[in-house]
């Protein structure tokens, strides 16, 4: 489900656009920068300070996350269904990825959201029709970030 291609972007920009549905009905997105990727079918967030998205998940677990490479204006979007796993309940392997990825975050965390991944599709910025390449956008858009 999730291609090395994808794995690697999540990995190298970790801070997802979080997409849960509020109780009205009405979409909320968050910001989340603590994912770990745990096989092609599962990623994780660290539960910090979301108690909107929680709560939202604890009614609704439909969620969708977008991670964006900014740079190479790739992105790659997940849908899947959120499970809330309890620090204290969680098993080793998702505990060990926290630890390695988050660990000064780690007590923060009060627990993680665990998504089964049910679709993921990459997307590319329009230039890519256009014919520019990788190279061509990394070179402008890292100018631009570097004039800021």
């Amino acid at each position: 489900m999730l291609t090395e291609e994808m794995q690697t972007l999540i990995r190298r920009f970790s801070a997802g656009a979080v997409a849960t549905v509020n109780a009205d009905g009405t979409p909320s997105v968050s910001p989340k920068a603590t994912f770990v990727v745990l096989d092609d079918r599962t990623i994780a967030f660290g539960h910090i300070r979301s108690p909107g998205t929680v709560a939202n998940l604890r009614r609704n677990p439909a969620i969708e996350v977008c991670f964006t490479d900014v740079v190479t204006r790739r992105a790659v979007r997940v849908t899947g269904t959120a499970t809330i796993v309890r620090r204290g309940d969680a098993d080793i392997a998702l505990d060990d990825a926290f630890e390695a990825e988050w660990g000064p975050y780690r007590p923060r965390m009060g627990a993680y959201v665990r998504i089964t991944v049910t679709a993921a599709e990459m997307i590319l910025s329009p230039a890519y029709d256009l014919g520019l390449t990788e190279d061509e956008l990394r070179k402008t858009n890292l100018e631009k970030l570097n004039t800021c």
